[in-house]
């Protein structure tokens, strides 16, 4: 199995899926963690040169709509190998789309990559609705 995790400093989750510049992608077996990889991540910066980027949908959601989708879609190119992504929050459309190409989705409040592993493969990592946006 692997885990994506969102980060800008390659040791805690980062705040927003869109903005951090990395992926950290671990591979675990057995409840054990067997390796573990950066991974550059398209965001915010790189599809600000190419596109628009509405701040939020008709109904206050970020990230909605087939333009968004396709943003959604890079992103996801670079961790289709993965089982589950974790981020710190993320808009209602990177949420939807992530889940929809077949990913665990989880929203968290806790900051480390090394904890949320760790609350994840003990089934304790909780996903908090209200950190979708």
């Amino acid at each position: 199995m692997k885990i994506a995790l969102v980060s800008e400093d390659k040791v805690n989750v980062s705040e927003h899926l869109g903005g951090a510049p990395y992926f950290i992608v671990v591979e675990v077996q057995d409840k054990v963690v067997t390796g573990k990889e950066d991974r550059e991540k398209p965001g915010h910066d790189n599809f600000a040169v190419e596109e628009e980027h509405p701040q939020t949908g008709e109904k206050g959601h970020h990230g909605i709509g087939q333009q968004a989708t396709e943003r959604h879609k890079k992103i996801y190119e670079v961790i289709k190998d993965c089982d589950a992504l974790i981020a710190r929050r993320m808009g209602l459309g990177a949420y939807e789309d992530m889940t929809n190409f077949g990913l665990n989705v989880i929203a968290t409040d806790v900051k480390t990559i090394d904890e949320a592993v760790s609350l994840y493969l003990d089934g304790k990592l909780v996903h908090i609705k209200d950190r979708i946006c």
